[in-house]
């Protein structure tokens, strides 16, 4: 039996990894890695996290990309509730936080109707973890007075279909989680519902790794130019004013969303 709480009736903890920088993990999600007797892992759990769990601890990979997953959502719940059970301690490890884009809460609403208990250890989230990395924020004064998260991709079959004028807030930064296949459409329709081409771009792929890559451009160049970088997924999407200050709060200069293509993608 693990210190960390008495299990009577068998609990999961929901566990954020983070972006994917192990230093950003929080106290919490290393302690219960650490005392952990069974990790199940996503797809965007970094190797690095992955040297925290200890020998002999059992891990299980329960990755999803984009029309391939090891296993389907039903069937990690499945998992989730077989493996819970008295004097266990079951980690459900996720990237970024487990209730932004990470299906944590349907887990927890599978769990909570079989009676197994639930914990959720909230991790940084890619928005903040990544822009952060790159020196800029995701509000300031005079650029954005919010911020709003959505998502890029649906089920396949299913059309994006984003409330596009509510997303056009040239005073609002958007942050576009698992958009890099509807790149193109997504800066379309924010410019048919009125958002400046001109305004600034960051997409981010592997963001806070050693291997992060960034492409600076703007809203009417970005899907031409993250081809031309070649950035695979994962990638996030920041559209905002605040994009502009990359750099510039660090001491650096403010990056350029010109028409020099260097100037726009940083490799590790």
């Amino acid at each position: 039996m693990k210190e960390t709480l008495k299990i009577e009736h068998g609990l999961v903890y929901l566990v954020g990894a983070g972006p994917g920088d192990p230093e950003l993990l929080t106290v919490r999600a290393v302690k219960l890695l650490n005392e952990a007797d069974v990790v199940v892992y996503d797809r965007l759990i970094s190797p690095a996290v992955m040297e925290l769990v200890p020998k002999g601890c059992a891990k299980i990979y329960a990755g999803k990309a984009s029309g391939r997953h090891h296993l389907a959502q039903d069937e990690i719940n499945e998992l989730l509730a077989r493996l819970a059970r008295p004097g266990r301690l079951v980690v459900r490890l996720k990237g970024g936080d487990p209730h932004i884009f990470g299906r944590g809460s349907e887990e927890a609403e599978y769990l909570a109707e079989r009676g197994i208990a639930c914990e959720v250890v909230p991790g940084v989230t890619a928005a903040s973890g990544c822009t952060a990395a790159l020196g800029f924020p995701l509000t300031h004064r005079g650029y954005a007075t919010g911020v709003r998260f959505v998502t890029g991709h649906c089920r396949s079959g299913v059309d994006l279909d984003l409330n596009w004028a509510s997303l056009a807030d040239p005073d609002t930064t958007l942050v576009v989680y698992m958009g890099l296949t509807n790149l193109k459409q997504i800066a379309t329709k924010l410019t048919e519902a009125g958002l400046p081409a001109s305004i600034p771009v960051a997409a981010i792929a592997s963001g806070t790794m050693p291997e992060q890559k960034v492409c600076y451009a703007t809203l009417g160049t970005i899907e031409a130019r993250v081809a031309e970088a070649g950035l695979t997924a994962p990638v996030l999407t920041v559209i905002g004013r605040v994009v502009a200050l990359a750099g510039l709060l660090s001491g650096g200069e403010a990056q350029e969303t010109g028409d020099d293509p260097d100037r726009r993608t940083i490799g590790a």
